[in-house]
């Protein structure tokens, strides 16, 4: 039985690191510009400590100036907000990241709404996602943006293609869905409410599953020869090992593989993506703000 192609994104995302290395030293070399990115951390989350770690570490091999504010746990949200405005106000500063989740008691929606759009680098705040939707030139979220990176270097050119997006998320689904629509898809978003979801993928020569539901695509769905991005990360309990956890994602993997004709594998496949294209987010906010145009760093 033939399988599908296994879509490398932590191959992929290293040569983008390093296509934007080059970038960063062309930049400062030609411009006397160095990108910068402010990462905002508000308590002491342990997931989001690895993240905010691993993001700076990305930062400093990219030859980019880093900005780490780790705020404690009692932070208000007067106090949070005061800080944005001050990286907004920051001209070494290019991107602001504040890593979600913030503690219960600080709106995420007033903080994200308070970075301005020009820096935010997480491509969350509604101008960038309205400039997506319309055309505009936005800055992406980062994983849907990962998605696209991959789509393209494996399909090239995805015109005509119909593509179906599990998921309708203000982060991966909606913008992953004006992206494809962008690229010249015929693009169906689904969600909890989508009449027979089986039968809606299997018309997909792309099927994008993000739902946040582990092993919910099964292979039955799946249109063969499809392209498939898992962009699921979950972590699900070891049967017969208390304690111990591995991670899936939102396609029963052993069963698309027989089917798909490329794949993306969890861990492994979009994931190393999302931090990569926060550094291209970057990158293209600070020659915006220079008045220069970005590089482009989608090819392999």
């Amino acid at each position: 039985m033939t399988q599908a192609e296994l879509i490398d994104g932590k191959t992929f995302a290293a040569g983008l690191r390093a296509r934007i290395g080059a970038a960063v030293a062309d930049l400062r070399a030609r411009h006397g510009l160095r990108p910068g990115l402010a990462v905002v951390l508000v308590g002491a989350d342990p997931a989001s400590q690895v993240y905010v770690r691993s993001k700076n570490r990305a930062v400093a091999e990219a030859g980019m100036q880093g900005f780490e504010h780790i705020l404690p746990e009692t932070t208000g949200q007067p106090a949070l907000l005061d800080l944005v405005g001050r990286l907004n106000r920051d001209p070494a500063v290019h991107g602001i990241l504040v890593q979600l989740p913030l503690p219960a008691r600080i709106d995420p929606q007033a903080v994200l709404d308070a970075i301005a759009p020009a820096k935010d680098a997480d491509g969350f705040h509604v101008i960038n996602a309205g400039r997506l939707a319309t055309g505009g030139a936005a800055l992406i979220p980062c994983t849907p943006l990962g998605c696209m990176l991959l789509l393209r270097d494996r399909l090239g050119d995805l015109s005509g293609l119909e593509a179906v997006v599990v998921g309708r998320s203000n982060i991966v689904g909606k913008p992953m869905a004006q992206l494809l629509l962008a690229a010249n898809c015929t693009v169906t978003v689904c969600h909890s409410r989508t009449r027979d979801l089986p039968a809606v993928c299997r018309r997909g020569d792309i099927l994008i599953a993000a739902a946040g539901r582990p092993g919910m695509v099964r292979g039955d769905w799946i249109k063969p020869g499809a392209t498939v991005i898992d962009v699921g990360i979950n972590r699900v309990a070891q049967p017969g090992e208390p304690g111990t956890y591995r991670l899936v994602g939102d396609v029963a993997f052993d069963e698309a593989v027989a089917v798909a004709g490329a794949i993306t594998p969890v861990p492994g496949g979009v994931g190393p993506m999302t931090i990569a294209c926060l550094l291209a987010n970057t990158m293209t906010a600070a020659c915006r703000q220079a008045g220069i145009d970005p590089p482009d760093l989608g090819k392999g």
